[in-house]
């Protein structure tokens, strides 16, 4: 089961590398002169995952109100944290609005850990079902870290390290693979409080960042439509892919059940 959680963490993780590089030979340049869309099309995909998350660190939670409480958590966090530390000279700035892609990288490196608890956890209820939500963590961050690499290049990171760091990121998937295999049982009663706190990071990056920059974007450009537009199809891509490829934290639920049912069975 170890090499298994690894392997799996790792296919992951090139989801970072693999998204920016095709998308960056087929569609790279044209997404270079339209990269303030794309910070919209972000926002609507980014709102679609803090929902999502927020909906599953509800379900996992031992009360609606506790769940809501970590969300909340991840909120106030994320919005401290920020107004503590000092702005980064190489950050993007703008007159009317500077995005701050720290906030992006710290509410994703919160997802990854999650992710990679949820890894564990499957991979020991079946190999079968560990592969299932391989695959389709795999599709959702293909779509998100390629989002966030051309986030890096919109604040004036350069190709080679706009990649270095998303790859880097998506290793904190590492953090919760290895310590959800260590320790399952402590690191399964972290998965609400973690899946609340990005959750509510999320809420916070899309609603103080990414919607105020659109809207810069927007009164610069004199072209509103057409970045709600983009808003729009980033909520629509990952409701899609939710469709296509739900998310497992409900299969691991019930194949668990499913599994002690049959270890009772076994018994009588």
């Amino acid at each position: 089961m170890f090499l298994e959680v690894i392997v799996a963490s790792f296919i992951v993780m090139l989801a970072a590398l693999g998204g920016a590089l095709s998308f960056w030979k087929i569609i790279g340049k044209a997404i270079e002169r339209n990269l303030g869309f794309l910070i919209s099309f972000t926002a609507g995909l980014f709102l679609f995952v803090s929902y999502e998350l927020g909906k599953e660190s509800v379900l996992h939670a031992p009360s609606v109100e506790n769940g809501f409480f970590w969300i909340l958590v991840g909120m106030v966090f994320i919005w401290i944290i920020f107004k503590l530390l000092p702005h980064s000279h190489e950050h993007y700035q703008e007159k009317e609005h500077s995005l701050d892609i720290r906030k992006v990288l710290t509410g994703n490196g919160i997802h990854n850990i999650g992710d990679g608890i949820l890894l564990a956890a499957t991979f020991a209820v079946s190999t079968s079902l560990g592969i299932i939500t391989t695959i389709s963590i795999f599709i959702h961050e293909l779509v998100q870290e390629t989002s966030i690499f051309f986030l890096l290049r919109k604040v004036g990171y350069g190709i080679k390290k706009a990649i270095l760091i998303n790859f880097a990121v998506s290793g904190t998937i590492l953090i919760g693979s290895l310590g959800g295999f260590f320790l399952l049982s402590f690191f399964a009663a972290l998965e609400a409080p973690l899946l609340g706190i990005a959750a509510g990071a999320f809420v916070i990056i899309v609603l103080q960042d990414l919607i105020p920059h659109s809207l810069a974007e927007s009164r610069k450009e004199k072209c509103l439509p057409l970045h709600i537009l983009f808003f729009a199809i980033g909520i629509l891509v990952m409701f899609a892919l939710s469709l296509i490829t739900p998310h497992t934290h409900e299969s691991h639920e019930d194949n668990d059940h499913h599994y002690h049912y049959h270890e009772e069975d076994h018994h009588h």
